[in-house]
């Protein structure tokens, strides 16, 4: 009986191990032709697989800086991707070009945003089904008859009552926007940032995020109260805002500036997020980042200060333009893209404890023929979007750059990876996302 027990404890510290082993594998590298700088979120559909969108790349070179306007694709969670679409297949893009993150709506489609192309250039709203026809619900213009929204640069969210509410950045003209849209492409803009002296914030790259309220909450990466350094506000349905918190209130930004990401609402109530500059943290001209809490109410508290030096506790990782997923383990998951090094992933509890899991670009691939020997991330580098929890319990993200593309003798235009850690099988994780949304 003893023996059997020695060996019963032997086989579930063999399991413990198993399960705290953190195993990042990249599914996919991008080559330019199938897309190009994955800067969006990925989303797990019903049918299980993930989808996605490329900034650049694809079949049709008429974008700068980088050939190609950008792809919509669908990756299995073991890395089978197939392209769905190439934007910008007509000369001006009416369809759009550089498309954002995309969500499933009720219906079953796929909605999303570009940054632009359309009729004049400054973005579009747009459905996709799942086999890649695409159908452009509203093109923005820019002007005083379109509430100057331009610049679309985050993705949706639908809301309880089934329109998708969405954010502009006012890229030419104004200063950003909140609208509104139905299914069948009516748009209304709710409100127009920087009305009074940009104390309301302005520029609002992230989107929206519906709260157990009802209400939306969304940030703005410059403007506010007193400073340029970003805002967190609420607005309702019908389009009343409420500016919760402006950054750079404290000295020096220690309590952060510039949130590029939208907010999560964690299982506590309170939001989360991250800023891409301010705090305290060193090696960085103007502070190197933070992740935040803030409650509905508005009080905010810095839980993280980001360093991006090996020297730094739990690793450094500098920067985050990318949101928060809160797992299935309660604790909340997040990339840095280092503002001096490669990027990370990390863990963070909800009381701001804070452990780098994978600092990525830690291989090295074949070097240039007939050149200096190039360092190859062939893990990716750069990850400037968030992550998502499958139902299989791991984590999947993108990087921006790194990879291998095809011939090994440079960098590759951004990955999939896939972020195992043992964490719980997610059966609940796409109800739980859709009554979010």
């Amino acid at each position: 009986m003893r023996a059997s027990a020695c060996v019963i404890l032997a086989l579930c510290g063999i399991m413990a191990t198993a399960l705290a082993a953190q195993t990042l594998t990249s599914i996919f590298s991008f080559n330019g032709v199938d897309g190009r700088q994955p800067l969006a979120p990925l989303f797990q559909a019903t049918d299980g697989n993930l989808y996605g969108t490329t900034a650049y790349g694809g079949a049709h070179p008429n974008c700068t800086p980088f050939p190609g306007c950008g792809t919509i694709f669908k990756i299995t969670p073991s890395g089978t991707l197939t392209t769905i679409y190439d934007f910008c297949a007509q000369t001006g893009c009416p369809d759009g070009s550089q498309p954002n993150g995309l969500i499933q709506a009720t219906d079953g489609d796929f909605y999303g945003t570009t940054w632009g192309g359309g009729a004049d250039d400054v973005g579009t709203v747009f459905k996709i089904t799942a086999d890649g026809t695409l159908t452009t619900l509203y093109s923005f213009c820019g002007d005083y008859s379109c509430g100057y929204g331009e610049g679309p640069s985050s993705t949706l969210v639908q809301a309880a009552n089934g329109d998708f509410y969405g954010t502009t950045s006012g890229y030419f003209g104004g200063d950003g926007t909140v609208f509104k849209i139905t299914a069948s492409g009516t748009l209304t803009t709710l409100y127009s940032f920087c009305v009074t002296g940009c104390a309301d914030g302005r520029s609002p790259y992230a989107g929206l995020v519906q709260a157990r309220d009802g209400d939306f909450y969304g940030t703005t990466a410059y403007g506010g109260y007193g400073s340029s350094g970003g805002t967190i506000f609420k607005i309702t349905p019908s389009g009343t805002l409420t500016l919760l918190y402006s950054f750079c209130a404290q000295v020096a930004c220690a309590d952060g500036q510039s949130p590029f990401a939208a907010l999560v609402q964690a299982t506590n109530g309170d939001f989360y997020g991250t800023t891409m500059n301010g705090g305290n943290g060193g090696n960085c001209a103007g502070g190197c980042g933070t992740i935040f809490k803030i409650t509905p109410s508005g009080a905010l508290t810095t839980l993280y200060n980001f360093c991006a030096d090996d020297s730094c506790p739990h690793g450094g990782g500098g920067g985050s333009t990318a949101g928060l997923v809160q797992a299935t383990d309660g604790n909340l998951y997040g990339t840095s893209f280092e503002v001096d090094g490669h990027g990370t992933v990390f863990k963070l509890t909800p009381s701001g404890t804070l452990t780098t899991l994978y600092r990525f670009c830690d291989q090295t691939g074949p070097t240039a023929p007939m050149s200096t020997p190039l360092r190859v991330c062939m893990d990716g580098e750069l990850p400037r979007a968030g992550l998502v929890q499958a139902v299989n319990g791991d984590l999947y993200g993108t990087t921006s750059d790194g990879g291998i593309d095809g011939g090994g003798a440079k960098n590759g235009d951004g990955t999939v990876f896939r972020l195992s850690l043992g964490l719980q099988d997610a059966d609940h994780q796409l109800d739980r996302r859709n009554e979010d949304d």
